[in-house]
């Protein structure tokens, strides 16, 4: 990457007539003003492969050129990296090309603490996912101990850091109780969280990657929205796209428009089921359908030190052999409604026991 090209790009759209201007004009400003109370040398970012540390990244990158006298090279930047349990090796290999292309000083802080056993989810009475409810975890990952503990450590190794510059937006959880610029809370290390885009919309972030070319994690063009790790993170259903629509252009989807996984599901089981015959042997059950569905989705697999397990991409032989039609999903950018952007979050009510 270029480093002074980008401090040109953002900069001058900071200035422009561009209808996302304000908004980039506005992190810009909260970055240099951390910058300015903290010191260069100061000031890191956490930095996980989401699409909104990605939009950090650049603006930082930017920023931080800006500042360089002309004739001298810039130093790398300072970034923590803090996987999360069974992380999806896309995620791993954007983070490290990021690392490369933008001349990041990447700490990879993991914490002494692993996660909770995984119960592997039933098969049985399974019912069809609702894009609408809360989502559910498929398994019990530590979080917030996980983060302060890496905290400490990277504290401890690097003490000159004071501010940590985070992707954090109103939508996210615990969103809405943050300023751009907030200590953390007691009892973890003491920290400024700085946070450029928490005015920022779904739409605007993507509006930014795509209208500035910035790379971006390649799992957002398979249908997810919302990353983290591979134990509670799935396509969003809300960017499933209709089996018989799969040759036909289809206007982006919406909450009033989507098309529902059970939706293509009944579509699904009208092809592959007679009627109103009886059923024959060889064909498939519902229950069997929605198996099939999500274990060619997300496959069980041996996790961490043989003690967990995790979900990765499975082929696509699966889907030749249950003769299911294999989903296919919109890209990120296209989704609509930002509510829906966290419904593949967390384990769908399909894979709940019925009471």
């Amino acid at each position: 990457m270029n480093h002074r090209a980008i401090a040109r790009q953002v900069y001058e759209l900071a200035d422009s007539d561009d209808p996302l201007a304000p908004r980039v004009k506005e992190a810009l400003e909260v970055i240099d003003q951390a910058l300015d109370a903290h010191g260069q040398e100061a000031v890191s970012l956490s930095f996980n492969g989401g699409k909104d540390c990605t939009v950090i990244l650049h603006l930082f990158a930017g920023a931080l050129a800006r500042r360089v006298p002309s004739g001298q090279t810039m130093k790398p930047i300072p970034a923590i990296y803090i996987p999360v349990p069974s992380s999806f090796p896309a995620v791993e290999k954007f983070i490290e090309e990021a690392a490369r292309n933008y001349n990041l000083d990447l700490f990879r802080c993991f914490a002494p603490s692993d996660v909770d056993n995984f119960v592997t989810p039933p098969t049985q009475n399974c019912r069809p996912p609702d894009i609408m409810e809360k989502p559910r975890a498929l398994a019990k990952a530590k979080g917030a101990p996980d983060m302060r503990e890496a905290l400490e450590v990277y504290q401890r190794k690097f003490p000159h850091i004071t501010a940590i510059l985070i992707g954090t937006r109103r939508s996210d959880p615990h969103g809405g109780s943050v300023s751009h610029r907030t200590m953390c809370d007691p009892g973890w290390p003491q920290y400024e969280r700085i946070n450029p885009v928490i005015n920022w919309s779904y739409a605007e972030v993507w509006t930014f990657l795509l209208q500035l070319k910035v790379p971006y994690c390649p799992l957002y063009d398979q249908g997810y929205t919302s990353l983290g790790s591979t134990f509670n993170t799935f396509p969003n259903p809300a960017l499933l796209i209709e089996p018989t629509s799969l040759h036909r252009p289809d206007p982006p989807l919406s909450a009033s428009s989507i098309i529902s996984p059970a939706t293509a599901l009944t579509t699904v089981m009208s092809t592959t089921h007679e009627h109103p015959q009886p059923p024959k042997k060889e064909l498939l059950s519902p229950t069997a359908v929605l198996s099939s569905y999500i274990s060619a989705t997300h496959t069980l697999a041996p996790g961490v030190n043989g003690h967990h397990a995790q979900h990765e991409p499975s082929s696509p032989n699966v889907w030749r052999m249950s003769g299911v039609p294999e989903p296919r999903y919109r890209p990120a950018y296209e989704l609509v409604d930002e509510n829906l952007e966290r419904s593949g979050r967390g384990l769908p009510s399909m894979l709940e026991q019925d009471p």
